[in-house]
Formats: structure tokens, sequence, C-alpha cells
């Protein structure tokens, strides 16, 4: 596999997935709303908003900035989300810092580390209709594609994957979260965790992609 992303080269990738967040805030909550407490946009903005504060201005590493925004979801969103985007987030910004190049293997290891942390800290597994499945299947298709295709390929069949998973969680019934009690009346919507780690994956991949082609702007 060839391609490689320059770990000095994050803030674009934070910034886009910034934007991403605030751009489809709304959705996230309407989606939200209609098997839960309808505050998964608004929470997810407030945490990516304070990090987007704290970063103003300054040059940051991928590692530094997934490392900086996971501490601060970990501690200023409340409900579950909190924890679960920190834990991966920093998952990721650990396993890659001190490195110049991120490349496909150790792109691999990141998200790795992050699901096997995850795992650490919820029951959720494929099927459940969480972010999990988003998370896993974008892991297993990168991993597929990383043995004979590009780098920037391999992210794109991760998007694909991803948003596959989203749109699965729609047929699937809660057992987690407040949607649980609802049973059968929890299927024919979308997941709003499953919605927003789509999001989150597709923005960063497009952005690292993007600039491993020579293509500093317009992430969004």
């Amino acid at each position: 596999m060839s391609g490689v992303f320059s770990n000095a080269r994050g803030k674009p990738v934070l910034d886009a997935m910034t934007d991403a967040i605030a751009r489809e805030k709304a959705y996230l909550s309407d989606i939200d709303g209609k098997i839960g407490d309808g505050d998964h946009g608004v929470n997810m903005h407030k945490g990516f908003s304070k990090f987007a504060a704290a970063a103003e201005g300054k040059d940051m590493s991928l590692s530094e900035g997934l490392n900086e925004l996971g501490n601060i979801l970990l501690s200023e969103i409340g409900g579950s989300m909190g924890p679960i985007y920190g834990t991966i987030f920093m998952g990721m910004g650990e396993t890659c810092d001190g490195a110049q190049e991120i490349d496909a293997p150790l792109f691999l290891a990141m998200m790795e580390k992050a699901r096997d942390e995850l795992y650490d800290i919820v029951e959720a597994r494929p099927g459940d209709k969480t972010l999990v499945d988003v998370l896993a299947p974008a892991i297993d298709a990168f991993s597929a594609a990383a043995g004979d295709s590009t780098f920037a390929e391999a992210l794109s069949a991760m998007t694909a994957a991803a948003e596959r998973g989203r749109d699965s969680t729609k047929d699937m019934i809660a057992k987690y979260g407040r949607a649980r009690p609802l049973g059968e009346r929890s299927r024919g919507v979308i997941d709003a965790g499953a919605a927003s780690c789509c999001l989150l994956l597709s923005a960063m991949a497009s952005a690292m992609s993007q600039i491993m082609r020579g293509k500093n702007h317009d992430f969004k």
C-alpha cells in the first residue's frame, strides 16, 4: 500500500470533523429525538465547539489534536457519548503519538486501539444499534483494503462501510441506551450515535485523503 499522512498536518482534519458536526447538529438531534432524548447533536456540537475554541490559532499534529479533543469530550459532554468518543479519540491519538508519518498500518492500529478500548467500557457489539455498528465494519473494510490499495483508497472503503453500517441500524432493535425500552418500536430510525460516528469517520477520511493528494482546502 502506498501513501502516508504527515502527523503534523492534523489541524485541517480536526477542523473538518468539527465543521461536520456543526453542519449536521440539527439532524443528529432530530433523529435522536425520535427514540432518545433529542440532545445528541447539541451535546456533540458543544464538545467540538469547546475543542475548536481551545485549538484556535494553534498548529496541531493529528495525535495532539485527537488527544485534546478526546479529553474535552470526556470531560465536557454529558451522558454516554462523552466517555465513548473521548475513549475513541484518545485511543487513536495515543497510538500515533510521536510518529512523524501515519501510514496505513499505523492508521489501522489507531482504529483498532480505539475499538478495543471502547469495548473495555461498553458491552455493545455489532448488531446492537449503536455506533459500534459503524466503527467495527469501518475498521474491517479498511483492513481488507489495506493489502492492495492506496491509503486513500482504503480510507474510501472505510467510509463506504461506515455509511452501510449507519444505515443498517435503521432496521435494528435498540439494546442499549434510552431507546432500549422501546423494543420493536425502536426500529425504523437510524441510531444517532451511528450517524455521528459515520459523519466523523467520513470527514476524517476525506480530509486526510485530500491532504495526501496535495489539496489543502475545502474539506466540507
